[in-house]
């Protein structure tokens, strides 16, 4: 049987992963060895309309970067979260302390490492080209690869689900 997917308008909370989603997935290594990691705009700009559509936005990785920390802070993401490598019960923590249940969230990832919280949460997203146990897991894939506008893609929709333009 199906899973039935949360209406947007139902939607309290966003958990994005990082690499593969809010990045294009690539690693690039600095002459010191650190790492570097590319944003999209689009996608910078689709969270600050979501969150001032009243959703909040969690950052959930398995890596842990200076320049994730920085992005987050830029943007006001709030809940931040590196270096986890079983990603679902920190969100169950974050919920329990937010008062939002899992069925109220939407989710974003991109590899079998987030499957547990696409299968977890009320609105599922893969982005195209996501590993195909991402892909299974999720209510919908995206048009837009991983740091290449798919979280906006998400967040417009969430926008328009809320009512707003």
């Amino acid at each position: 049987m199906a899973r039935v997917a949360t209406p947007p308008h139902g939607i309290r909370l966003l958990v994005l992963d990082v690499d593969g989603v809010l990045t294009d997935g690539r690693l690039y290594y600095g002459a010191r060895g650190e790492v570097l990691k590319v944003f999209h705009v689009l996608d910078g700009h689709g969270i600050r309309e979501v969150q001032r559509a009243g959703v909040a936005v969690a950052v959930i990785s398995g890596r842990d970067a200076p320049a994730v920390r920085k992005r987050c802070r830029d943007l006001g993401i709030r809940h931040v979260f590196q270096g986890v490598a079983d990603k679902l019960p920190v969100l169950t923590k974050l919920c329990a302390r937010l008062g939002v249940s899992l069925r109220e969230c939407a989710a974003v990832g991109d590899d079998t490492p987030d499957v547990p919280v696409l299968r977890g949460v009320g609105l599922a997203f893969a982005v195209a080209g996501a590993h195909a146990s991402a892909r299974r897991a999720a209510h919908r894939v995206t048009r837009a690869h991983g740091g290449a506008g798919a979280v906006r893609e998400v967040c417009d929709l969430l926008v328009a689900g809320r009512g707003r333009p």
